[in-house]
């Protein structure tokens, strides 16, 4: 790929999503790309950088951007967080919110839902201490694929094989041919939905709980700030944020503070 035609690019998806990629990532650009190229009829990324250049085409740019931002993901990915959540944040979130009895959960950047689905899991695993309880999920994503895909719950066996216990499966899923469908009762409190987090977060309300795990670093330091000081505003001081294993607030804004000995998770300040 041309000098040029890369940091083209890479100055289209920081605008578009906040993404920021070195030259060292040149190879996942290409290999993410050509696909695109190929679904629209061009022979190579050269082809791809001048119908950019040229056409602007907001279609053809949300292809681009999807491809790029479109990340993978598991049902229960890591484990901790998800331990953390039912035994540290959950009874704290019972207790607190007992007399309107309502919890909002973000899972930003959602992808294919595998994240909300298994939070939605966890709390129907504890609805003898729910009952009466208004629990709302909502997932977003930038890619309007992925969030159709999270609509519909359908996954492959290699999907649900990772990460997921096989008593969930059975328990939450209905098998359809070679695939498997998340149980309608559990899709009923989750709304996904198309959202960028560069943008205006206060249309989607406040939430008690912000899962934000493995977002961040795809952004530079400025983005990082941002996006941070925005999940803030949505949030009330007792709330939750949960981030990855390999992030932090540290260094980056003062909107947040670690809770002691529970790595990935914060309080706002």
């Amino acid at each position: 790929m041309k000098v040029e035609d890369f940091d083209m690019f890479c100055s289209l998806l920081k605008q578009r999503s906040g993404l920021v990629l070195t030259r060292d990532k040149a190879y996942l650009l290409e290999s993410r790309l050509m696909p695109v190229a190929r679904r629209n009829n061009m022979a190579d990324l050269d082809a791809l950088a001048l119908a950019v250049r040229t056409k602007r085409d907001e279609k053809l740019l949300e292809q681009i951007t999807e491809a790029m931002t479109t990340n993978e993901t598991s049902f229960m990915r890591d484990g901790r967080p998800f331990d953390l959540f039912k035994t540290v944040v959950l009874p704290k979130m019972l207790e607190a919110r007992a007399a309107k009895r309502h919890i909002r959960i973000w899972s930003a950047a959602s992808s294919t839902g595998q994240e909300a689905y298994s939070l939605a899991m966890l709390m129907e695993e504890e609805k003898h201490k729910l009952a009466g309880w208004r629990i709302e999920i909502v997932g977003t994503d930038l890619s309007a694929e992925v969030v159709e895909r999270a609509r519909l719950g359908v996954y492959t066996q290699f999907e649900v094989q990772r990460g997921l216990p096989v008593q969930m499966l059975v328990k939450y899923f209905t098998q359809q041919g070679d695939k498997w469908a998340i149980s309608p009762d559990l899709k009923r409190n989750i709304n996904f939905r198309v959202f960028n987090l560069l943008g205006d977060l206060s249309v989607l309300g406040q939430f008690d709980i912000v899962f934000c795990r493995n977002v961040l670093i795809y952004f530079d330091q400025p983005t990082k700030a941002q996006v941070l000081a925005g999940i803030a505003r949505q949030m009330p001081k007792d709330g939750y944020l949960f981030l990855g294993g390999a992030e932090t607030v540290l260094g980056i804004t003062e909107k947040f503070r670690p809770v002691e000995s529970q790595r990935g998770l914060y309080y706002p300040a």
